[in-house]
């Protein structure tokens, strides 16, 4: 091997020497950085499958105090739940439906309104169970409101309940027609979809025009 090339390798030795030394706390913190990612990932993971069993042991024992009767029990439980979790939002119709029960229908009404979710379908259940109440309390523009964009046969039913109750009379008969469309010929609300579109002015649909 050439003199050059023994120079130029120790002169390239020394350099990566030289870089490493410089460079060393860096490289150091770097990794530590990256294990200490690793780790709370890792915590985090744990921490939030552990909130969620625990969120699932409160919603059974709110759940099993509904089924118990005791109203005002379950609604303080309920409050140990995060508003915006999914068994928050389950336990808060099942609340609902119990206080209509009890004949408690504006306390439905506050516990629906307070139900929060992310979850498309849970809150398409809410907009139409919470605008069935608010049109028996007299509140038809509020509900109609909440089911405006409806797509559902039985939200464009209740659509329709609003709009009829506010006098939009062919705008109800167009939402039972619609709802009456999504509507199988056996099932059972159908007959009572029926008799609102006639209510209404409409016709409904004879099983022949349906085949």
């Amino acid at each position: 091997m050439a003199l050059d090339d023994l120079l130029d390798e120790h002169e390239q030795s020394e350099r990566v020497r030289d870089w490493l030394r410089q460079n060393a706390l860096g490289m150091i913190t770097g990794v530590a950085l990256g294990l200490g990612a690793i780790v709370g990932w890792q915590w985090w993971q744990k921490h939030q499958a552990s909130a969620q069993v625990q969120a699932a042991e409160r919603y059974e024992a709110a759940i099993k105090t509904l089924e118990a009767g005791n109203l005002a029990r379950a609604t303080t439980q309920l409050r140990s739940l995060d508003q915006d979790g999914m068994y928050s939002a389950l336990a808060r119709l099942h609340l609902a439906r119990a206080q209509l029960q009890a004949g408690q229908r504006d306390p439905a009404i506050a516990t629906l309104r307070s139900l929060q979710t992310n979850d498309p379908a849970l809150r398409a259940v809410r907009d139409e169970r919470l605008a069935r109440l608010l049109i028996d309390a007299g509140k038809p523009a509020e509900a109609l409101a909440l089911v405006q964009s409806a797509t559902q046969a039985t939200a464009l039913e209740v659509r329709g309940d609003a709009q009829l109750a506010l006098k939009q009379v062919e705008q109800a008969r167009d939402s039972y027609a619609r709802a009456l469309a999504k509507t199988e010929v056996g099932a059972p609300q159908r007959r009572l979809l029926e008799l609102k579109l006639t209510d209404a002015g409409g016709t409904p649909a004879t099983s022949e025009d349906i085949r």
